[in-house]
C-alpha cells in the first residue's frame, strides 16, 4: 500500500459526536477505532467499524488507560500485567464488531497518555507489546524511541508515525496536547512531502529533524480534520 494515511476515529459517546468521521473516511487508508475507555461506547464502535467497511478502510484499535472522563490524555500508573490485560480486554472488544463484519484486526495503536508513555516508561513498551502478540498484529509507534526498541527486541512489527497535526520539539519529541488546535493544511501538506521525501521534520523552533514515516496520522478532533486530510492525501499521492 506504500505510506498510508491514519486516523483516530469513533471517538464519540452515546448521542454525542467527536470529530466528522463520515467526512474524513474517504481520505483515509487505516482507521484507529476508540474501544470504550477513553472514549466510544459499543453502539459507536459497533457503527465505526460499520462505516469503515463501506469505504474500504483497514481497522485497527485505538485502546487507552482507563479514562474516560479526561479523554485518556491524563497518564496513569499501571503495572505491566494489569495494563497488558485492560489492552487485551479493549481490543478483544472491537474484535468482536470486526468479526461481524468479517473483518481482520489490523493494527494496535495506543492512544494519548498511554502511547506517550511507552515512549518513556519499558513495562508500558512491554505491556502493549504483550497485547500485540495475542492478537498477531503490527503497532504503530514513533521511530528513534523506546517504543521502538521494545517492539523491535520483541520481534513485534511496527509501523512508524509522522503527526500531521501536533509539534514536534527540537530533541525529536512529539508534543501530545490535551487539546488539539488547527493546523494549516497547505503547510501541513508541505511538512508531509518534506518528511516522505526529505526524511525530514520541521520542529516548533524551526529546525529540521531526522523523521521517517510508514503512515502519516490523523486526529479526528482536530478543527478542520477534513480539510487537513484532504491536503495530506494530495500531498501524499503527488509522493507516491
Amino acid at each position: 500500500m506504500g505510506v498510508t494515511i491514519n486516523c483516530d476515529m469513533g471517538e464519540g459517546f452515546s448521542l454525542y459526536e467527536c470529530g466528522d468521521d463520515a467526512g474524513l473516511m474517504p481520505f483515509v487508508d487505516i482507521a484507529n477505532v476508540a474501544c470504550g475507555f477513553h472514549a466510544s461506547d459499543p453502539s459507536v464502535m459497533r457503527a465505526t467499524v460499520a462505516l469503515a467497511a463501506r469505504h474500504g478502510v483497514a481497522v485497527g484499535a485505538h485502546p487507552s488507560f482507563p479514562d474516560l472522563q479526561g479523554f485518556g490524555r491524563r497518564e496513569m500508573t499501571m503495572d505491566r500485567e494489569e495494563l497488558a490485560a485492560c489492552l487485551i480486554y479493549q481490543i478483544g472488544a472491537l474484535k468482536g464488531f470486526l468479526d461481524e463484519k468479517r473483518l481482520k484486526l489490523n493494527h494496535i495503536k495506543p492512544h494519548g497518555a498511554l502511547y506517550g508513555a511507552a515512549m518513556r516508561h519499558e513495562h508500558v513498551a512491554n505491556g502493549i507489546a504483550d497485547a500485540a502478540q495475542i492478537f498477531d498484529v503490527p503497532l504503530l509507534c514513533m521511530r528513534g524511541t523506546l517504543q521502538e526498541e521494545v517492539y523491535a527486541a520483541r520481534g513485534v512489527p511496527f509501523l512508524a508515525e509522522y503527526y500531521a497535526d501536533l509539534d514536534y520539539d527540537a530533541s525529536g519529541g512529539l508534543i501530545i496536547t490535551r487539546k488539539h488546535d488547527a493546523k494549516d493544511p497547505e503547510e501541513a501538506a508541505r511538512r508531509v512531502k518534506r518528511v516522505l521525501l526529505d526524511n525530514k521534520a520541521t520542529t516548533t523552533e524551526g529546525t529540521l529533524i531526522d523523521m521517517r514515516a510508514d503512515t502519516i496520522c490523523i486526529h479526528s478532533d482536530t478543527p478542520g480534520a477534513v480539510e487537513l486530510a484532504r491536503a495530506v492525501r494530495q500531498a501524499v499521492g503527488e509522493v507516491a
